[in-house]
């Protein structure tokens, strides 16, 4: 979810409106014009025309009459867009964020507030103030939000991060900072890069509260999402393997995929992984000398711990918020079943358009094994896709026999992003 900046001068957080009902509103103003024309016709046909000496009275009554509708009817238009306002807030969340509510904690109303700059006015930037920003959803979480905001300023935060993780899962994100400090999980056995990224560490090196699971082999047995079966288990099963040897046509190589832009631009330098599991693909780009940024929350088990231990960079972020990144960085970009999200059809949309504003003219777009559960979700993919104009260096739909002995089709492809002017 996106954030806004809280300005606060009369004790009241207000967000910013953004126009949710334009459509009604469009409705309702036509509605308004035709309705005045009809008033106004009727009262210019209906004057008599029989006695001149009443033609001036009738003219002026007929003028008042008209007067009168219509500011009766700006003034339903006006309540109506009141209403259309409050329905809006009420909707999405914008409501006013009172911080007089006993339910807003004094952190975060010390946090809420803006600072002065100390030296008055910025002469580049225009503003005096620094105003902090948290997700606009955190206003229908208030009860989360007090308890991740309760601790005792300057002594060890709460083990609290699952209730963090609820938060940004519930559109509260970005969170608010704290003045606490993180609780403390050693480290110890950590090996240096690059034997880190096949090391098998202890399970005392991560964090597992909040999580079912305790240890690492609890999670090898399970299937944490689709692009997650055993991924934890670097030292044998396929996961040691993924990338350089593939089990079906929808498995692309690193190697063949590098090979697909070459030297020429610069090749590939620096990519984004979304999703990306417990990092093996950037695992597998760092043997090659690509830096890649996984982002991935830790949803059921330790994912940035255990990234970060095998010396590739994590990125705890949610795919509702904006990526943190300038337009036009990234040489590549990688994602799987990350990108069936749920919801309205404009939420994918939304995410493409993101992951094309990140990844620069002439980066590979790696879609990896996207299950298409139906022929509808397949098309529309391909469809939206298409409207961004890459190139299809590598296009494969094929078929996967799943745990149940079902048949389920896949998608894999290589796309090049074009030069648009």
């Amino acid at each position: 979810m996106g954030s806004v900046s809280l300005k606060i001068g009369d004790g009241t957080a207000r967000f910013k409106k953004v126009s949710y009902c334009s459509s009604a509103l469009n409705l309702l103003m036509l509605f308004s014009v035709v309705t005045t024309n009809l008033f106004a016709l009727y009262a210019f046909t209906s004057s008599p025309k029989n006695t001149h000496h009443l033609l001036i009275p009738h003219t002026h009554k007929n003028i008042s009459i008209i007067s009168e509708q219509v500011s009766l009817i700006l003034r339903e238009i006006d309540s109506s867009q009141k209403k259309l306002a409050q329905m809006e807030k009420e909707l999405l969340g914008y409501e006013s964020f009172d911080l007089s509510s006993p339910k807003v904690t004094s952190e975060v109303r010390t946090f809420l507030t803006p600072h002065l700059l100390p030296l008055g006015k910025d002469s580049r930037t225009g503003i005096t103030e620094m105003v902090a920003s948290v997700g606009h959803s955190c206003v229908k979480s208030l009860d989360l939000l007090g308890q991740f905001m309760s601790y005792k300023v300057n002594g060890v935060c709460p083990d609290d991060w699952s209730l963090g993780q609820k938060l940004i899962l519930s559109g509260c994100e970005p969170l608010p900072r704290r003045r606490c400090f993180g609780k403390i999980v050693n480290k110890d056995g950590l090996v240096s890069f690059p034997d880190s990224l096949w090391s098998n560490y202890s399970d005392k090196i991560y964090s597992w509260s909040g999580i079912g699971c305790k240890n690492l082999a609890c999670l090898n047995v399970k299937k944490l999402n689709r692009d997650c079966a055993g991924c934890f288990d670097t030292g044998g099963g396929y996961e040691r393997l993924r990338y350089v040897k593939g089990r079906g046509k929808n498995d692309f190589l690193i190697d063949d995929v590098l090979g697909m832009l070459g030297n020429g631009g610069g090749g590939v330098r620096i990519g984004f992984d979304i999703g990306g599991g417990s990092g093996t693909f950037a695992a597998r780009m760092a043997e090659r000398g690509v830096t890649i940024v996984t982002a991935t929350l830790n949803v059921d088990a330790p994912f940035n711990e255990f990234i970060a231990a095998r010396g590739v960079f994590p990125l705890y972020l949610s795919l509702d918020n904006r990526f943190p990144f300038h337009d036009n960085v990234f040489d590549l970009v990688h994602v799987g079943n990350a990108l069936d999200v749920s919801g309205r059809p404009e939420k994918l949309e939304f995410l493409m358009f993101d992951i094309d504003r990140v990844l620069r003219a002439g980066g590979l777009f790696w879609l990896d094994n996207f299950l298409c559960t139906n022929e509808d979700k397949k098309t529309a993919l391909t469809r939206l896709i298409e409207r961004f104009g890459y190139k299809k260096l590598k296009w494969v739909v094929g078929e996967k026999i799943n745990g149940a002995g079902k048949s389920e089709v896949y998608l894999s492809a290589v796309l090049q992003k074009p030069v648009r002017v």
